[in-house]
C-alpha cells in the first residue's frame, strides 16, 4: 500500500506544480483575485505532497535503540503539518486577497484566459483525483466514504484525496465566481469568490487536522481485527479467556497488539510457549498488518483485584 500511496503522491505533485505555474502566470496577467488563490491552492498542494513524500521517507526507517517501535508516525506528523499549512497558507491568503480585492475592485483583462486556465485545471486534477480515488476505493471496503475516510489509517492516501476533492470544489467555484463577475460587471465578486475558496481550505484542514491528531495519538486497529482477534483466541483450547485486546497503530501498515489471556492451569511452562507462538503465528498469518504481538499471561485473581 505504501507503493501505491506513493503513486498517489507522485501524480498529484506533477500535475499541481504545472497548475501552479500555469495559475500563476494567467493570474499576473488577468488581475484576477481568483485565479491567483487557486495557484497559491495549487502551489500549497505541491509542497505538501512533497512534506508527505519526506515523511514516508522518515516513516521507513528500521527501529533502533532510541525508537524500538521505528519511526512509523512520522508520516502522521508531517501529515499534521500538512494541514497547518493548507489551513494557514491556503486558506489564509485566499481569504486575504480576496477582502483586498473587496475593497479595491477592478475589472479582470482578458477573461478568455483564466477560462482556459481553469478548464485545463479542472481536467489535469481530474486526473489526479481519479488515480486517488482508484487507490482509496481498493482500501474502502463496504465502508461508506465519509466513514472510510475517518476509518482510514494512511494520511498520504486521505490527505492526497481530499487536497485533489478541495481543488476541483476550488476550480468550479472559481470558474463561476469569474464568469458571474464578467457576465454581472461586479468586480467584487472576483473577490468573494477567492474568500468562498478560501473557506473551503479551511474546511478540508480542519478535517485532516483532526484525522492526524487522532492517528498521531494513537489509534486502535479497525474493531473488526479485533474482533478476529478475539475470535482466534477463543478457539485455542489451551486459553480459558481472554482479557484484554489493545491494538495500535505504529504506521498505516504496523500495528502492536497487546494480549492478555488466562491459560489452562494444567499446562506446564514448555505447553505455554507453544501456545503462545502458535497464537502469534495465527495472528499474523490473518492480519499481516500487525508486525508485533505480545501475549500477556493474567490470573482471573489478579484481574479482578
Amino acid at each position: 500500500m505504501a507503493g501505491n500511496s506513493k503513486l498517489v503522491i507522485y501524480a498529484a505533485m506533477a500535475g499541481n506544480g504545472l497548475i501552479a505555474a500555469t495559475k500563476f502566470a494567467a493570474a499576473a496577467y488577468t488581475g484576477s483575485s481568483a485565479m491567483f488563490s487557486e495557484a497559491i491552492h495549487s502551489l500549497v498542494d505541491t509542497g505538501n505532497q512533497g512534506l508527505l513524500l519526506y515523511g514516508m521517507k522518515r516513516a521507513a526507517r528500521p527501529a533502533d535503540a532510541t525508537h524500538p517501535y521505528g519511526y512509523g508516525r512520522e508520516i502522521y506528523f508531517w501529515a499534521f503539518i500538512v494541514a497547518i499549512l493548507i489551513f494557514s497558507i491556503g486558506g489564509g491568503i485566499s481569504i486575504y486577497e480576496g477582502i483586498h480585492k473587496l475593497d479595491h475592485p477592478e475589472p479582470i483583462s482578458s477573461p478568455l484566459i483564466n477560462y482556459i486556465v481553469l478548464g485545463l485545471a479542472i481536467l489535469f486534477e481530474s486526473g489526479s483525483t481519479f488515480v486517488a480515488y482508484r487507490e482509496f476505493k481498493k482500501s474502502k471496503g463496504e465502508r461508506r466514504y465519509i466513514e472510510a475516510l475517518r476509518a482510514s489509517k494512511d494520511p498520504a492516501l486521505f490527505t492526497v484525496l481530499l487536497e485533489d476533492f478541495a481543488a476541483l470544489i476550488g476550480l468550479v467555484i472559481a470558474l463561476v465566481g469569474i464568469a458571474l463577475a464578467q457576465v454581472l460587471n461586479m468586480p467584487a465578486l472576483d473577490g468573494m469568490t477567492s474568500i468562498a475558496i478560501g473557506v473551503v481550505l479551511i474546511g478540508t484542514a480542519i478535517f485532516l487536522c483532526y484525522e492526524s491528531k487522532a492517528l498521531l495519538i494513537g489509534e486502535s486497529a479497525a474493531p473488526e481485527m479485533v474482533e478476529g482477534i478475539r475470535a482466534i483466541i477463543t478457539r485455542m483450547p489451551e486459553i480459558t479467556a481472554t482479557h484484554a485486546v489493545l491494538t495500535q497503530h505504529l504506521a498505516p501498515q504496523e500495528i502492536l497488539a497487546n494480549i492478555s489471556v488466562d491459560f489452562r492451569d494444567d499446562l506446564n511452562a514448555g505447553a505455554v510457549e507453544r501456545t503462545v507462538g502458535s497464537l502469534r503465528q495465527q495472528i499474523q498469518q490473518a492480519y499481516p498488518d500487525i508486525t508485533r504481538v505480545f501475549i500477556e499471561a493474567v490470573a482471573i485473581e489478579k484481574v479482578a483485584s
